[in-house]
């Protein structure tokens, strides 16, 4: 009976960590006071386990606890793309000074079919080809 109680922990530190890395827009910060309720549970139960001798699941669910409330807490920072100029951007897109928005379009669009991860490009390649085609359209 306890393997299943550990198991059922594991799939749900599991589950909070996979919530835990998506990326933070609104009403996804809750996942990390989650977390430390259960990382909390998980703990208790270790301490539980040790105190009646049971050294080995008792270690495993603090281990555990101590992992979730460490994944918990770590944020992933998205990479932005740096700031390019007209030169480099038309560069980029290999469209001439002056290019109407339908031509960088076309370019963009033409270039994004390899670069695009999905496509087998690179996500910093594609990327810098989104950016290349925001500076030549803000214009």
């Amino acid at each position: 009976m306890g393997l299943i109680w550990l198991v059922l922990a594991g799939i749900v530190v599991w589950a909070l960590v996979r919530l835990g890395r998506q990326t933070e827009g609104p009403r996804r910060g809750h996942w990390r006071v989650a977390a430390t309720l259960v990382s909390a549970a998980l703990l208790l139960g270790g301490a539980l386990a040790l105190s009646r001798g049971a050294w080995v699941s008792g270690a495993g669910l603090v281990g555990a606890a101590l992992w979730l409330v460490v994944a918990s807490r770590m944020r992933t920072v998205a990479a932005r793309p740096e700031a390019i100029g007209d030169a480099e951007a038309r560069a980029i897109l290999g469209v001439p000074i002056g290019a109407e928005p339908e031509v960088i379009h076309a370019a963009w669009r033409r270039l994004m079919g390899r670069a695009h991860p999905d496509q087998g490009g690179t996500e910093g390649l594609a990327a810098k080809l989104n950016a290349a085609r925001d500076r030549l359209l803000r214009k």
